[in-house]
């Protein structure tokens, strides 16, 4: 086994109780941290390993090799499955590559649960990398207005309710990512009746997220790169003008980016530009489990007040 997937042996055996261990990143090759396996990163969700491939490797063998050893690592921890998705294939397409998908998995943190969905999509319903921008929210939620836009699964929403919430508005596109969000919350024992999920096209429904505001805290976690939808270099400073129109005097907002060729500066421009009401307060540390040679090409998480 190689020295970086001993590294990550040695951390999935060092998992107390992993039936109930919250999810996480093993291997994120893609930060440039581990030489030659910048192609790959494994996720770890009890009882089964996500491999997943961005691109394909120039020796042939290669992947059948990494996964031919994180195959004898479950074994070895008693794990179920290894899937294996090569996202530089056409449609992204998802296999188990050893043992078997159980009906069910889900992803653990904190004690809470969220559904997962492998196959459907490209990305199975839960990101491990926006962990600091769950803990940001918990920590200040309590007795406050949340506005959710581009919520999918809702994770922040469930964060939010359980930290106290006084409402949260959930507003996303997909009608079936809103159900599954509407799912979680039920999943980890929460009522719904002071959270609405609005499935719109936000670009162009500012009076229905306008009417059940101002919001204490707003959260915007757009696509990077959506052609039809969302593009993030184009249509980013449409939300960041319409900020004055929703948020409450001192509330807070945080500004979400995952694109690579985009940095922190390309998000405080916007603001400068378009919102200059909005006071730049930090940039989230990104999560341990995620590596970067490069802070630029890290997900992006900055807090803003609204004076």
């Amino acid at each position: 086994m190689t020295p970086v997937l001993e590294r990550t042996r040695a951390r999935l055996a060092a998992i107390a109780a992993p039936e109930s261990s919250d999810s996480c990143r093993l291997l994120h090759g893609r930060g440039g941290c581990y030489p030659g396996f910048e192609q790959v990163t494994v996720d770890f969700y009890h009882p089964i390993l996500l491999a997943t491939f961005f691109k394909a490797s120039a020796e042939a063998d290669i992947e059948a090799q990494i996964v031919a050893q994180l195959a004898q690592l479950a074994e070895v921890e008693g794990l179920q499955g290894v899937l294996v998705q090569r996202r530089y294939l056409p449609g992204a397409p998802l296999q188990c590559a050893w043992g078997e998908l159980p009906q069910q998995v889900y992803a653990r943190r904190a004690g809470t649960r969220f559904a997962l969905q492998f196959g459907s999509s490209q990305n199975c319903g839960f990101f491990l990398d926006m962990e600091p921008g769950r803990r940001w929210l918990a920590a200040r939620a309590a007795g406050k207005k949340v506005l959710n836009l581009f919520a999918y699964t809702c994770a922040f929403s469930v964060v939010a309710q359980q930290a106290g919430a006084a409402a949260v508005v959930n507003v996303d596109m997909s009608r079936a990512a809103l159900g599954r969000g509407r799912d979680n919350h039920r999943l980890n024992g929460l009522g719904t009746d002071n959270i609405d999920f609005l499935p719109l096209n936000i670009l162009k429904s500012w009076s229905r997220i306008r009417r059940p505001g101002p919001y204490q805290i707003a959260i915007i976690d757009p696509p990077s790169f959506q052609p039809g939808s969302f593009v993030a270099e184009r249509d980013y400073r449409k939300l960041v003008r319409r900020l004055p129109e929703f948020m409450q005097a001192g509330g807070e907002v945080l500004l979400c980016l995952n694109s690579p060729e985009l940095g922190a500066d390309f998000l405080q421009q916007l603001v400068q530009e378009e919102c200059p009401r909005c006071q730049f307060l930090e940039r989230l540390p990104g999560a341990e489990d995620f590596p970067d040679i490069d802070a630029r090409r890290q997900l992006k998480l900055l807090s803003f007040r609204f004076q």
